[in-house]
């Protein structure tokens, strides 16, 4: 399964992810269940499915607004140089800063969308004048704050057409 693309799952394979995108703690006996097979062929699925990447992992996912961080912000971001070396340097530094939940690199206008999450107006302002205008690069900044999130939780398994 190594290098395959998403179109070269079988039915089953796109079974388990569709069951797995919503319930990433089900047992394999009621996974089995719920794709219509047995639990051997099920488990040896889903193991290759983990080993070939396609399932990298599994998560809690947290009320952030129960957490106190419901506030989200997308910020634009334009480097003084994008040359490599610069890139992976303000790849690196991105990586130690908590309140970025987010990172990619864009095409357009400006060279990188964060998506920030922080707990108010405050403490976004902090983040932004103490850490991410302070990365490596950062030549300019643009805001723009999210009202409400409607889809939020990541990519949703889609079936093959």
């Amino acid at each position: 399964m190594a290098g395959e693309r998403a179109t070269d799952l079988d039915v089953f394979d796109q079974k388990i992810l569709d069951v797995l995108a919503i319930d990433g703690r089900i047992s394999v006996t009621a996974l089995a269940d719920r794709i219509g097979l047995s639990k051997s062929p099920t488990q040896a699925r889903l193991r290759r499915l983990e080993e070939a990447g396609v399932i990298r992992g599994y998560r809690a996912l947290f009320d952030a607004i129960r957490l106190g961080r419901d506030h989200v912000a997308f910020v634009e971001v334009k480097l003084s140089d994008t040359r490599e070396a610069a890139l992976a340097q303000f790849n690196a530094a991105v990586m130690r800063v908590a309140e970025i939940e987010q990172c990619h690199l864009i095409a357009g206008a400006f060279d990188y969308l964060l998506k920030v999450r922080t707990t108010g107006m405050a403490g976004y302002r902090a983040v932004l004048a103490d850490k991410i205008s302070t990365l490596p690069h950062v030549s300019h900044t643009s805001t723009n704050m999210a009202m409400q999130a409607v889809k939020e939780e990541g990519v949703s398994p889609v079936a093959p057409v």
